[in-house]
């Protein structure tokens, strides 16, 4: 495949760009992840406001921009370069994935249309407390009664989920087990019997929540397709988001990378910049390799993800694709966080300079959706299939 952006995915690309460099700086950054929710609210309105980027793959019918996946894909790259701290990949990437493919029109209507316009946050609920990112890790509970749907249990690693106004939430029937008896509830998050708490992580920028569910009333109207069928729609929106995910992960070993080069020309030693020295210059190379085969790899999932969305011969790809961006992008993100941190010697460990930000945040991310071996297994599954 031959990928090259046309006019308009660069010119999304470079605005992108151009916006998170002046609005998520490191003292920005850095203030929103020490609040209580994680992000700069009057930033995220203008975000929605002003660059619509809430919208961008939603469709028009909805209010929506109507644009694909990887335009969604050069933004995260961006926002991953920058560490931008606002609700974007979980309202974006797992919110409105799930509802274009599990809600009906009424319900695509309603909650589309208001995230649309600022006035909603989305986020998945999906695993246990333990985490994992198989059906086997759905822990959740709902049973009926009457016509109404009754949930229990805890979810836990929700991304945003201390903010979000819809918690879309991922529950079997009683009494089921592997992928059969999952559905998904789309919950407003002041519900009666809805409990949220923050988790404390290692990755500061992204704020993750426990979800707890207490005897939860829920009409059919809040039932995102059909009862006990939505595994294969919660695979595929866990697909998407891993190769959101997958790109962000890039944008942060490019930042890495940059931020690298760049101190190893300004520090001296013995008489001469060590950008000089033919091991930082080793070193540079690797990272750079790291970035480009990972962005490859993204961009053909983003191909792919379009594909899938739209019908197109390539859908049967994506869980193929998804695994091997997001293996070799956790691995390179980590990888190349390390080789900064050596980079700039002592300084790299301390608070002052960003390395360690974007180091807590590749371990973070390579842990979300599933690690790198995870994912190396399920490729290997998918080949041998």
């Amino acid at each position: 495949m031959d990928f090259v952006f046309t006019e308009e995915q660069q010119m999304i690309r470079d605005t992108a760009e151009s916006f998170l460099a002046e609005v998520s700086t490191s003292e920005a950054v850095r203030k929103a992840m020490v609040s209580s929710v994680g992000f700069d609210e009057a930033l995220w309105q203008k975000i929605c406001a002003d660059m619509y980027w809430q919208a961008i793959h939603i469709p028009e019918e909805f209010g929506g921009m109507g644009l694909g996946y990887v335009e969604l894909t050069a933004m995260m790259e961006q926002m991953g370069r920058y560490l931008l701290c606002a609700p974007f990949y979980s309202t974006v990437c797992l919110g409105v994935n799930t509802l274009l493919l599990a809600a009906n029109e009424e319900q695509k209507a309603e909650y589309l249309a208001a995230i649309c316009e600022g006035r909603l946050t989305a986020t998945l609920a999906y695993c246990g407390v333990r985490g994992g990112r198989n059906a086997e890790d759905i822990s959740a509970t709902y049973s009926q009664q009457g016509d109404d749907f009754v949930l229990e249990g805890e979810c836990g690693f929700v991304v945003d989920g201390l903010t979000a106004g819809l918690l879309l939430v991922a529950a079997r029937e009683k009494g089921s087990s592997g992928e059969s008896g999952i559905s998904l509830f789309a919950v407003p998050a002041d519900t009666a019997g809805v409990s949220r708490s923050n988790l404390p992580v290692l990755d500061q920028t992204r704020k993750m929540a426990s979800v707890r569910l207490e005897s939860v009333k829920l009409a059919q109207a809040n039932l995102l397709g059909s009862a006990g069928q939505a595994w294969p729609v919660l695979d595929k929106v866990l697909d998407l988001a891993t190769i959101a995910l997958a790109a962000e992960q890039v944008g942060g070993s490019q930042q890495l990378l940059d931020s690298a080069v760049a101190y190893s020309k300004e520090r001296v030693q013995f008489n001469r910049p060590i950008a000089s020295f033919q091991a930082i210059k080793h070193k540079a190379a690797d990272m750079m390799l790291r970035v480009e085969a990972g962005r490859s790899a993204v961009y053909y999932a983003a191909c792919v993800a379009d594909e899938s969305l739209q019908g197109g011969e390539l859908a049967g790809e994506l869980k193929e694709a998804a695994s091997i961006a997001k293996a070799y992008c956790s691995d390179a993100y980590f990888k190349n966080a390390g080789e900064a941190m050596q980079i700039h010697g002592g300084v790299g460990f301390t608070w002052e300079y960003d390395v360690h930000l974007y180091f807590k945040r590749a371990k973070a991310s390579e842990h979300m959706l599933g690690n790198a071996a995870y994912h190396r297994e399920r490729v290997a599954q998918v080949i041998l299939d």
